[in-house]
């Protein structure tokens, strides 16, 4: 069995402010241990001591197994960085009182991109994780050109950064395709026009900043949105419904992407070969009955608010499909939750009790699948992009 892969692209997991983005995957040498590698990696350690509650000096010797010395000296330097700040000590008590040191909320931050089929959305995330600020407006994608859309975002981001008053150490785009280690979406099925396109590289040059971009797949970024948001799901298949219906395979906590990260294209598994035309040249791809347009059209509704307020008989279809497409997936990965995210989870119970019905029906295992709907509902990803960023910064 293929074991599960790291997480996604944008950087080492102890990367400091500025650090460079992802590399293409494959076989390289590993970095010698030298003085800039432990120093490194021992910021790392002293950052995540502090993420898990404010220490002192002395305490984070204690969890972290490093000299005093060294905590000291790396302590020094975060505080220069504006990664940490010095409270004042507590009063009372015997002896000096040591001084508590936390995450700096007015340190550098992660901004989350999430480009869809007809909009644009962007967020800033502190060292704390805590948002600061997000912002979604429409942007039509499917018919423009690659450079307008990437234009729109490009002012999105300047617009949210200047209002979080924080400087800015990466910004992560989550994208609806498969995308490449450098950031490059090669093909969007419900994007015709951006094929093969640097995203990354074409945003950094449009946002005027001397800042790292990375890029990832959607419903990848949001699967570890879920995962972070501490319902304590390890293992789980997160469904993202949208225009198009992508999925994000978590196993033993870390994210599957595949061979060539193409995991989890679920929309395009076939749950009628004689149904609808797909937009991947395909024919009954589960896009075709579960996907937005199709949940519209079986509801005779013009958009999603409507379908929010009456879904009717339009979910009898879309669930039984998504519980056939899922089935196969379940019963292969022998995953114990599926999550329904984006448009799925805006339907909330109606669609989560039939797609649960469904998979009660042809899954192989006991106890039942839980079926559960996401919980940062529509911007999970843009979340989990932001949020990524912050945990690189802190090693977490």
């Amino acid at each position: 069995m293929t074991r599960p892969q790291t997480p996604l692209p944008g950087g080492p997991p102890l990367a400091a402010p500025g650090a460079a983005g992802p590399v293409p995957a494959g076989p390289a040498a590993p970095e010698p241990a030298g003085p800039a590698t432990v120093r490194r990696h021992n910021r790392g350690l002293v950052l995540g001591a502090v993420a898990d509650a404010a220490a002192s000096r002395a305490a984070i010797a204690a969890r972290t197994g490093l000299t005093r010395g060294t905590v000291s000296s790396l302590v020094d330097d975060l505080l220069a960085d504006g990664m940490l700040v010095e409270l004042e000590a507590p009063r009372g008590g015997r002896g000096r009182p040591a001084n508590p040191l936390q995450l700096n909320p007015s340190g550098p931050g992660g901004v989350g991109l999430e480009i869809g089929v007809d909009d644009v959305a962007a967020c800033v995330a502190d060292l704390t994780g805590a948002v600061r600020v997000a912002r979604r407006v429409p942007s039509d994608h499917r018919h423009r050109d690659p450079a307008h859309g990437l234009a729109r975002a490009a002012g999105l981001v300047a617009e949210v950064v200047a209002e979080s008053g924080l400087t800015i150490a990466e910004v992560r785009v989550a994208l609806p395709g498969v995308v490449t280690p450098a950031g490059v979406l090669q093909r969007a099925p419900n994007l015709p026009r951006w094929q093969d396109v640097g995203v990354a590289e074409l945003l950094r040059a449009a946002l005027h900043r001397d800042v790292p971009v990375t890029a990832a797949n959607e419903a990848d970024l949001a699967a570890l949105a879920e995962l972070w948001s501490g319902r304590g799901l390890r293992d789980m298949l997160f469904v993202s419904g949208g225009v198009g219906v992508g999925a994000g395979v978590l196993l033993d906590g870390r994210l599957f992407r595949g061979a060539g990260g193409r995991a989890g294209e679920l929309g395009h598994v076939v749950v009628d070969p004689a149904g609808r035309s797909c937009t991947c040249g395909g024919t009954g791809c589960l896009e075709t009955v579960a996907g937005v347009a199709a949940l519209l059209r079986a509801a005779n509704v013009s958009d999603v608010d409507s379908l929010v307020r009456g879904p009717g008989p339009a979910l009898d279809v879309a669930g039984s499909a998504l519980g056939v497409a899922l089935a196969g997936a379940v019963n292969l990965l022998d995953v114990p939750a599926v999550v329904l995210g984006g448009v799925y989870a805006r339907l909330g119970d109606a669609l989560v009790e039939r797609v649960a019905a469904a998979l009660r029906s042809r899954v192989l295992v006991r106890p039942p699948v839980r079926v559960l709907s996401a919980a940062l509902g529509r911007d999970a990803a843009l979340q989990g992009a932001a949020l990524g960023v912050v945990r690189d910064l802190v090693g977490s």
